[in-house]
């Protein structure tokens, strides 16, 4: 098999790559990424000379460029991930997440169609997009598969917009796919725009940890490589039209999160308790921020027999251990126009 994984030098991308390079020796695994500011080819630097792995600079809003390797290269699998995925920087410049979620995804179907031509024997679209596009809930309940779409932010309607024309071209066109939709992911090699890794960056630089609103948005968190585990699942075994919730079961407010953050890192750099939550600085909230999101996981625990392996505490350990043991990355990802950004937005 060729299996094309787009954003596969991103946070969730690399650990992805990683996976199936180890997974599925025997098959061809190409990781299409731009390299823009969350793109990074350090990420994957233990497997760039795997012999089964090819590594393509590509952008997936050029439709010619999409149709070109889907030519060359003859993807019989597609795993998407490639996304703009920063609520914050949605809210900055929509169009830029029309661009690339939308029409991004437009162009694979698009190349994906042409050249299978219709011959969909062995092959597969599998879509990776987020909760957010079923809005916010209350106090109660949970995101189901059946969960009506309510999207509140540029960014979950651009993510929203290319579910639905994946599942467009399913009943159109007759082409296999399957979409899940993950809870927020945590772990080694997140860009620091990002809540965790942010906050961690902050703490040990001690500079001031920017809390939206009162601190009580409440998310379900999942590390990284379980979600990774959960998408290798749904290759292998998932159900084509079928969607998948990817949840950790694992919810925690905002608030809760940073003070067990800062716990953990003050433990770790040997400072006295408390020393990390004097920087706990409120800030002004964004604009349609979605209260709570919770994900029922049961389908694929139930159908596809997946779970978390690691639970949420064990997770952040490990998190803040590889951010501590990885400075040099740190700083490098750190550096120029992220600082520019990371000054607008919450200074």
């Amino acid at each position: 098999m060729n299996i094309l994984i787009t954003g596969g030098a991103g946070f969730i991308g690399s650990h992805v790559v990683r996976l199936f390079l180890k997974s599925y020796p025997k098959d061809k695994i190409y990781n299409l990424d731009a390299l823009t500011y969350a793109g990074n080819l350090e990420n994957l630097k233990d497997i760039e000379d795997a012999p089964n792995y090819t590594f393509l600079k590509a952008d997936i809003t050029d439709a010619e460029e999409m149709m070109a390797l889907f030519e060359e290269h003859d993807f019989d699998k597609v795993i998407h991930l490639a996304a703009e995925s920063h609520v914050d920087r949605s809210i900055e410049d929509p169009l830029q997440f029309v661009k690339t979620n939308i029409i991004g995804t437009l162009n694979l179907l698009n190349a994906a169609l042409a050249i299978w031509k219709k011959d969909f024997s062995g092959k597969l679209f599998y879509h990776i997009s987020t909760d957010e596009v079923y809005g916010s809930l209350g106090s109660e309940g949970l995101f189901t598969e059946e969960t009506a779409y309510d999207p509140n932010s540029p960014y979950s309607a651009s993510k929203a917009g290319s579910d639905h024309f994946v599942r467009a071209y399913g009943e159109t066109y007759g082409l296999p796919y399957i979409i899940s939709n993950c809870s927020n992911n945590y772990g080694p090699n997140q860009f620091p725009e990002k809540l965790i890794p942010l906050f961690i960056n902050n703490c040990i630089n001690e500079k001031p940890l920017p809390v939206y609103g009162d601190g009580q948005y409440t998310r379900d968190w999942l590390y990284v490589i379980d979600h990774a585990r959960a998408i290798e699942v749904i290759y292998k075994n998932g159900i084509q039209g079928e969607t998948y919730n990817i949840g950790g079961f694992n919810e925690w407010t905002n608030i809760d999160l940073i003070h067990m953050l800062c716990e953990l890192i003050d433990k770790e750099l040997g400072r006295a308790p408390g020393s990390s939550k004097k920087l706990i600085t409120y800030v002004k909230d964004r604009p349609g921020h979605d209260r709570r999101y919770a994900i029922d996981a049961t389908k694929i625990k139930n159908e596809l027999h997946w779970e978390p392996s690691v639970t949420f505490e064990e997770g952040l350990a490990k998190t803040i251990s590889w951010y501590l043991n990885n400075s040099e990355w740190l700083q490098g990802v750190t550096s120029g126009n992220y600082k520019e950004y990371y000054k607008k937005q919450y200074l």
